[in-house]
């Protein structure tokens, strides 16, 4: 019987990991997708005589329609199982890469980004309820590292396609990195087990406290306050190196210095969240994701370079405390759904929140702006707090 036992265990650990792994895979290839654009931008501003706001219109084709469509997409695939809903959705995402490689001028490259973006738009909805239904209570640290994934995707792919425009034509590229999209599709067949045809009901503790879907709401608007602040330091931080007397080079080191910590934040913050508490985590990660912004304002480059991977543990790693909380707050216990609603408010803030600081940097300052980022942070805190009692489970 002992045996029996062990062998149902390690039978259901195996399972965990492939699905954690193919939905990191997944992860990884389409933040991949998402990013390598801006390496692309410079080209496409050459070949096609683009304007500015121009570029802005060609990266929002992919970038909204994946926003957009996080909810419907969902949908439309909430009857698959997330074996087969990751490998189409990332098989559509690789078409429309290569679609955009096809010559045919800026209608056709247009067309492709629409249809990656429509590819892309599934991918973390599906991904995040295959990892909650793999682990259950004990979600909170995978799907940290299945936010974790998304970030080496940023890191990996953009340097991929930078590293080959030298040597080859554009379209060249973006080919090979349908190619790639191709390749992962397959993989994620073999990879994934096999599932029932309707993805698999959540335990109790996610539907107990949570059908009227308050707490969702308020975390929703956490998420998505979460995401403005990173995406505003982000914006200025290139300018704050320079005014500080650093080169471009200078540049490049510290926003890998923010990079890395923010993948490490990833992994690390979401197994926090579980032993300390969501609560708890986030009022410390905000708190000092805002000291951490002012001090940068006050100390010289070297100090400023040594502090930026610590604040990209904490601008970063607050997300993965919120994405694990989703299970439990999901209205009516729709996972999936929920997933959808919240990645499509933190995508949706993370277009426009960058558009908010600049402006007020531009009639104010640059140290203006940052502060305004910081301030974001600690608006947080009270509203986490607020979150208590939705977190409270009944006995």
């Amino acid at each position: 019987m002992a045996q029996n036992v062990d062998g149902a265990s390690k039978m259901k650990a195996a399972k965990q990991r492939r699905d954690l792994v193919g939905a990191c895979l997944a992860h990884t290839l389409h933040d991949g997708y998402t990013d390598q654009l801006y390496a692309l931008l410079p080209i496409w501003q050459t070949e096609f005589g683009l304007s500015y706001a121009g570029l802005a219109i060609i990266r929002v084709l992919y970038y909204g329609t994946m926003g957009c469509l996080q909810v419907p997409g969902d949908k439309v695939l909430g009857r698959v199982t997330a074996r087969w809903a990751l490998a189409l959705a990332t098989f559509v995402a690789a078409l429309g890469y290569l679609v955009m490689a096809l010559p045919g001028g800026l209608f056709v490259l247009s067309a492709g980004l629409i249809v990656a973006g429509v590819g892309s738009s599934t991918q973390h909805p599906r991904a995040s309820l295959l990892v909650t239904n793999a682990y259950g209570k004990e979600s909170r640290g995978p799907l940290g590292v299945y936010n974790f994934s998304g970030d080496l995707g940023k890191a990996v792919l953009p340097a991929l396609v930078a590293l080959l425009l030298p040597f080859l034509a554009w379209r060249a590229v973006i080919t090979l990195t349908a190619l790639l999209g191709f390749l992962v599709a397959g993989v994620l067949l073999v990879l994934i087990p096999r599932q029932r045809t309707l993805p698999t009901l959540l335990d109790e503790r996610h539907i107990g406290n949570t059908a009227s879907g308050k707490g969702f709401g308020l975390l929703l608007a956490i998420g998505a306050l979460d995401t403005a602040p990173r995406m505003g330091y982000l914006l200025f931080l290139p300018f704050l190196i320079h005014a500080k007397g650093g080169t471009q080079a200078m540049v490049g080191v510290g926003l890998a210095l923010l990079f890395i910590g923010g993948a490490l934040g990833k992994a690390v913050c979401g197994w926090l969240g579980q032993r300390l508490g969501v609560v708890s985590s986030v009022v410390m990660t905000e708190a000092a994701t805002a000291l951490l912004m002012i001090a940068t304002l006050f100390f010289p480059l070297a100090v400023t370079l040594a502090l930026l991977p610590l604040l990209g543990v904490v601008l970063n790693g607050t997300s993965s405390i919120l994405y694990g909380t989703v299970p439990d707050l999901a209205p009516k216990g729709d996972t999936g759904r929920a997933f959808a609603l919240f990645y499509t408010g933190v995508i949706v803030m993370g277009g426009f929140a960058p558009i908010a600081y600049g402006m007020i940097a531009d009639h104010t300052s640059r140290a203006v702006g940052i502060s305004a980022s910081a301030l974001t942070a600690t608006i947080i805190i009270p509203l986490v707090l607020a979150l208590r009692p939705a977190l409270i489970r009944p006995t």
